[in-house]
């Protein structure tokens, strides 16, 4: 597994717990006092270094190349029930958005989301998670088949954005991600949105109007990414940090200006330390968040939904 610069103390004491317990494997001394010792420490290491984490160290962490990404979560919740559909109908079938119909139990929902690659190979083929025009197209394509058959809607957002390039722009990148801002608002079925990774500036809004919109404990969501900030306001990257901190971008952050409506607690050290946790976190959020909506008729959901968005940024001296 990989460790970030921050982390870096936790791998110097898990060496040390494998050397010791090679030591004890390969020899008489019974070095199980010693274990035990650096066993206490790693555990003390890891409450104090994930107990404190920065804004910075959250991006990092959201950004980690083992972190699961949207069709983990999708293959975990689902199964073999996941059926993926494609293409826009208009240009093609964009890979940094993926979408479909699954089931979590008995429950039928439409799965949509930005997918990132692997490898140098995946990520080419994903474009890094960043859709063109044609990936916000399908996604509304999706989103009114679902509301067509009464079928709630999913979204996971991790992406760094849109895709900028020259092509995208021709097709209208801007009014593929206002369209589907326009469309989400008085779509007449649930959307529960669910930030995984990622949630940067309009690439990331494209997907997640949503009745409850919900963050992973070390992911981020904000307008623009820290180091992008950075090079506009100090014309250098050196700043991200300070840029990060500045952004308000962290799940606790939001939740206090209102933004969204929970924090997703990740396993301790994050989505990638302990997937199987992390996957049924989500999916007691996602049950939890349908149940709550369900019951809404149309008019009142859309009401509801407009009425939250309304709200935001609005405030009295």
């Amino acid at each position: 597994m990989e460790y970030l610069d921050f982390e870096m103390p936790i791998k110097e004491l898990l060496d040390q717990l494998d050397k010791c317990q090679i030591i004890g494997k390969e020899s008489d001394v019974d070095v199980s006092a010693t274990c035990t010792k650096i066993q206490k420490k790693l555990d003390k290491a890891r409450k104090d270094i994930y107990k404190n984490l920065t804004p910075w160290q959250r991006v990092q962490l959201s950004r980690h190349p083992d972190r699961p990404y949207t069709l983990d979560y999708i293959k975990a919740l689902c199964g073999d029930t996941f059926m993926e559909l494609h293409g826009d109908r208009n240009v093609k079938d964009d890979k940094a958005m993926i979408g479909g119909l699954g089931k979590i139990g008995n429950q039928s929902f439409m799965f949509i989301g930005q997918q990132k690659g692997y490898n140098t190979k995946t990520r080419q083929y994903r474009n890094f998670g960043m859709a063109n025009p044609e990936g916000y197209r399908k996604a509304l394509r999706l989103m009114k088949m679902a509301e067509k058959f009464n079928i709630p809607v999913v979204t996971f957002l991790d992406t760094p954005g849109a895709y900028p390039g020259l092509e995208a722009e021709e097709r209208g990148q801007g009014e593929a991600i206002a369209r589907n801002i326009l469309e989400m608002t008085r779509l007449k079925t649930p959307i529960i949105t669910i930030v995984i990774g990622e949630g940067a500036s309009g690439g990331a809004v494209g997907i997640g109007v949503g009745d409850r919109v919900y963050m992973m404990e070390n992911t981020w969501y904000t307008v623009i990414s820290p180091e992008s900030c950075s090079s506009i306001l100090w014309r250098s990257w050196e700043y991200k940090e300070q840029a990060a901190a500045a952004l308000k971008l962290t799940g606790t952050d939001m939740k206090r200006l209102k933004l969204i409506d929970g924090i997703i607690k990740e396993p301790l050290g994050g989505a990638h330390t302990n997937r199987k946790d992390a996957f049924i976190a989500v999916e007691k959020q996602i049950l939890s968040a349908f149940d709550e909506l369900k019951d809404l008729n149309d008019a009142d959901l859309v009401t509801k939904r407009m009425g939250k968005y309304a709200e935001m940024g609005v405030y009295k001296e």
